[in-house]
């Protein structure tokens, strides 16, 4: 039976052998992060709604470049049931393994989200349907923006 978090109106259900660690920082943000048992992570943080969606895609980018040689990055858009998202999908060498990692970042009503999954290239595979469910469930969870439509 799948497990449900709950934050501030939003929430998204996740696999019970899964631990959830939860960081609230100064000023605010609010980060839960999802561990499989096999590797890899799930993680969303919740900014200020003011916060540009496409500035802090960028960032988790540079973050990554900084840590890793060689990334390769492609921007990405996509809607995920009726919400705009922006992000990138990266490729990088980590300990001789090709890592798969995926940065959206959309902008709600109350919060300015930043959703980041990572995992070794084959494990990626294996977990995309999980992450894609979890986000799915994630933004399905959102409100309609009231001052416009989603996105």
């Amino acid at each position: 039976m799948p497990q449900e978090y709950r934050f501030e109106g939003l929430g998204f259900f996740y696999p019970e052998n899964w631990t959830l660690e939860e960081e609230v920082r100064w000023g605010g943000e609010h980060t839960v992060v999802l561990y499989p048992p096999d590797g890899g992570f799930f993680s969303v943080s919740f900014h200020s709604r003011h916060t540009d969606p496409e500035k802090l895609a960028q960032a988790a980018v540079t973050a990554i470049k900084e840590e890793y040689k060689g990334v390769d990055v492609e921007p990405i858009r996509e809607t995920v049931a009726g919400w705009e998202l922006c992000g990138y999908d990266m490729a990088f060498f980590y300990l001789d393994l090709i890592t798969t990692a995926q940065v959206r970042c959309l902008r709600t009503d109350r919060h300015t989200l930043v959703i980041f999954c990572q995992a070794e290239d084959r494990q990626f595979e294996k977990l995309a349907p999980v992450f894609r469910a979890i986000l799915t469930s994630l933004i399905q969870s959102i409100r309609p923006l009231r001052y416009g439509w989603p996105g």
